[in-house]
């Protein structure tokens, strides 16, 4: 598995975690049950904290990185993601807070001290500038990210649904199906 310890710290994984062989998962990080962590993707925990809550994806090429503990900041900026959450290929999550049901698109950039509430979509390649919150059940867009509007039910069903189904698509590699001459 893709794990390394960093000094005396090994990441702690719940039931039914995949990781993909090429992850890199390192150092303080806890992972809930039926998550996933996919192609070249790093969740590095060294100098702070990092918690995937559970039935959440961290989909290929993704960087979630923490920020230091100092005497001005004596919690730092771990790196915090809640439950059914989609982190969309290629994203950068530094020292954030992101709610339940959330998706981050694709080759978004989430910065330091970030709180995102429940159930927000962060549209893809945008950019959420340090120390920003952002409102439960809105879609945010843009470099810098802005509110556009209020999520319709069907986006906020689309945001459970895109979780669950990352969710049997890690079984099906779990179960060897999604790996080529496993059965």
């Amino acid at each position: 598995m893709p794990i390394s310890a960093y000094l005396d710290t090994l990441p702690v994984l719940g039931a039914r975690v995949f990781l993909h062989d090429s992850a890199q998962v390192i150092g303080d990080v806890r992972i809930g049950d039926d998550s996933s962590v996919w192609c070249n993707a790093v969740l590095r925990g060294d100098v702070n904290r990092i918690t995937v809550g559970k039935c959440s994806n961290v989909q290929d090429l993704t960087m979630g990185h923490v920020s230091h503990q100092t005497a001005a900041r004596p919690d730092g900026s771990p790196l915090i993601i809640g439950d059914f959450v989609t982190i969309g290929h290629a994203v950068i999550l530094h020292g954030c807070t992101i709610g339940n049901a959330c998706l981050i698109g694709m080759g978004s950039i989430i910065m330091d001290d970030v709180v995102i509430g429940d159930e927000v979509m962060v549209g893809a390649g945008s950019l959420v500038s340090p120390g920003k919150m952002l409102e439960s059940g809105m879609l945010y867009l843009g470099r810098p990210a802005v509110a556009v509007r209020a999520l319709s039910a069907a986006e906020r069903a689309y945001l459970h649904y895109s979780a669950e189904h990352y969710v049997r698509v890690k079984d099906n590699y779990l179960g060897g199906a999604g790996v080529a001459g496993q059965k």
